[in-house]
Formats: C-alpha cells, structure tokens, sequence
C-alpha cells in the first residue's frame, strides 16, 4: 500500500463534507484525528518497504554499546557474522564487543582470528556480557556459561533451528548453510560494494567511507565462513550461499583465505581421525567410533568428517570424552538420516544431555556421571549407548 493510494488529505476531507459537523471544534478534531491516522499510514508503510538489512541497523542504532554474542567455541560462521554486526553498529555509531564463552580451539578457527588480526573477547558469565543490549549470532538461544538463560537478546541472525528470539528483531533462516550467507545479503541489499584487495597502498582495506564500501577483511571472513558451515560450498547449501560467495568473492584476498583454509594441523587431530578409523564399528553403511580421552574437543567433528570418506559410509558419529563431558559429533549423507534428530533422540532421557543439529550435521554433549546414572535416570553403560546410536540411525529410535 503506498501513500498515493490514501490519498491526500484533502481528497479524504473533500469526501466526508457531507457527514461533517458545523462546529468548529468538531472539524478541528476530526482533521487532527485524519492527519494522525494519515501519518500512522505512511509510517507503515515505510516500515512494510524496510529491508532486514535496515531494520538491524536501526535497531542498533538505539542502544550505545551491543554486545554481539557467539555461541560456544564458535567456529568461522559465527565469528565472521559477528564482524559483520561489528560493522553494521559501527555505521551508526554504536560501540560493540565481540564476545564468546568457551574457547577457540580448531585449528582453523584460531587461523581466522589471527590471519585476520581480530580481537573477540571470552566471557566467562553473563556478568561479562559489556553493552545495554546482546545480539545473538550462528544460535538463537544463549548457551554455554553461568547465567546463560537469563540472556535477553534485542536481536537473533541465525540458521539454526530453534525458538529463540530477540525482543527488537529476529532472523532465523533454516533453510540457509550459514548465517555468514545472511549478513553477506544485509551487505548487498544496503548497496555495500565489495572493496578491491590491496586498493590502499597503506595495507589498511578497511575502507575510508564509512560503509559505502565492504572491507576485505570482512569479505574474506564472510566467504570463510559461508565456506566452511557447506564443506566448501558441497553440502547444506541453498541457492543464496552462491549468489552470497559471488557477491563476495570481487573483495576477498586470497592469500588470507588459503592461510585459514589450510593451517598446519594439530599432531592430535592427526592422532584422534587414526583412532576414529581403527576403532570404528560399521553396521548397514552406519559407522561409530567411540576414540576415549582427548585434549582437544575440536578433534571429534574433524574424525568425523574423516569417517565420511569411507567407502560405503553414509553417515556416522564420533564420541570422545573430556574432563567427564562426554562430545557427539555426527555427518550424514544419507536421506533417511537427520543426523540433528538422531542425536536429539539418543540423548533425549538422559539428565543434562543436550544434542541437535541439521539434517547433515550434528553435534551435543552429556554428562558421563548422568549417563552412568546419577540423578532421576536408571543409565546407560557405553556399550549401550553406541548401540542407541546405531538404532537411532537405523530409525528404531
């Protein structure tokens, strides 16, 4: 509905001559009456014609200082989508933190914050949390450290399933591969033109005018992160992941992407993927390796993904335990399983489990004392457990 459509205000006064008083206070009240109602119109209006794009800047723009919230251990989708909310605050004035409860451990996550030379904060409890407001990215429920649930987001980006919202702007696209793919579209649809590597001769690409123009590095980080949340660009995709890496690809510098993409591997994560593969169990192209203690959490979703190279493996899961937390990482390339409900499911009666994911990736975590039965739950032994999975995978569970 645009404004010509109302009408003018004359038009409308011209047509209620007919029913309108003689006095001239009645008249008054009724033209003050009109001219609200026509204002409220035009003001829909402009919000109906709002892009997500500017209604997320807009909604920085009322607060001071934002704290832009990653969800545990994030990895390159959530840490370029924080940049870029960094970004989009600093257009409008709005100071921002990037903060992260857990750690940063994969080997490419800790390239990405160094080749990139970006500075995310780690919190240990809500306390920690530094602004007037939190935006949540990469998950739509604060997770992961003391006073967590009391965390009430003024906006949620994210491509997870989940019912989170924030109480001034929520964008959660399931259907998307990665949140970066979003804020890659915000960029776009606001006219930001990818800046050239190298156009300024100091080194800094981070652009002079103010965001007219995409920096670098927030294009190279984008294009990470999209890259690896789709197994680069083979898995989980949508249509806009690739038209987001083309729009994208004009301002990325290559030499940074080939440093995250391809680091130098942890001696570990070498030694958990052999374990993965000499201790795996194959049933009806389902495999599960349980690789015991480990270091390094990281290590599991990269056996994992080590395991689905396997000829005739559709889909598989990988456990390994850390300081009695026991980690679920699963893949699936196989239609009849939703890696994300198959763990949900596995975990589902016992205490302080949780586990989700998407139709080709999921991951989650249990207590191993909650397991073993401790609490309202009879238990499970380890044994028991892995052949939870393989029913779960095979659609008994």
């Amino acid at each position: 509905m645009s404004p010509r459509a109302v009408g003018s205000l004359q038009d409308v006064i011209d047509a209620l001559a007919p029913v309108t008083p003689e006095s001239p206070l009645e008249v008054a009240a009724i033209f003050v009456a009109l001219v609200l109602v026509l204002a409220g119109l035009r003001w829909l209006v402009g919000y109906l014609r709002s892009t997500p794009a500017e209604t997320l800047r807009e909604t920085l723009a009322e607060h001071d200082r934002i704290s832009v919230l990653m969800h545990p251990n994030p990895d390159p989708d959530a840490m370029s989508s924080a940049l870029a909310v960094g970004e989009l605050a600093e257009t409008v004035g709005t100071e921002t933190t990037l903060n992260y409860p857990g750690q940063i451990r994969h080997q490419e996550n800790r390239a990405f914050e160094t080749v990139l030379d970006v500075n995310f904060e780690q919190i240990d409890s809500a306390g920690e949390l530094d602004g007037d407001g939190v935006v949540l990215v990469d998950h739509n429920e604060a997770r992961g450290f003391p006073g967590a649930e009391g965390v009430d987001p003024v906006a949620v980006i994210d491509h997870h399933p989940g019912d989170g919202e924030g109480a001034e702007f929520t964008d959660v696209r399931a259907d998307h591969g990665a949140c970066a793919t979003i804020f890659a579209e915000y960029f776009e649809t606001l006219g930001w033109e990818p800046e050239k590597p190298g156009a300024d001769e100091n080194g800094d690409d981070s652009g002079e005018d103010g965001g007219d123009g995409l920096p670098v590095q927030l294009a190279t980080g984008l294009l990470y992160g999209i890259q690896s949340d789709t197994k680069h660009l083979t898995k989980g995709c949508s249509p806009a992941e690739f038209h987001a890496a083309e729009y994208l690809y004009a301002g990325i510098d290559e030499d940074r992407l080939d440093r995250i993409a391809n680091p130098q591997v942890d001696a570990e994560v070498l030694d958990v993927k052999a374990r993965a593969i000499t201790s795996r169990t194959v049933r009806n192209a389902f495999a599960v390796s349980d690789v015991g203690e480990v270091s390094n959490v990281d290590a599991i979703p990269q056996a994992a993904d080590e395991l689905m190279k396997l000829e005739g493996v559709t889909a598989v899961v990988v456990l390994g335990e850390k300081d009695g937390t026991l980690h679920l990482s699963g893949r699936s390339r196989d239609d009849r399983v939703h890696m994300g409900k198959v763990l949900d499911n596995v975990v589902d009666d016992i205490p302080m489990g949780t586990a989700g994911g998407h139709a080709r990736m999921g991951g989650g975590q249990l207590s191993i004392e909650h397991m073993e039965g401790i609490g309202p739950s009879e238990g499970v032994l380890r044994q028991d457990f892995t052949e939870r999975l393989f029913d779960a995978m095979s659609g008994d569970i």
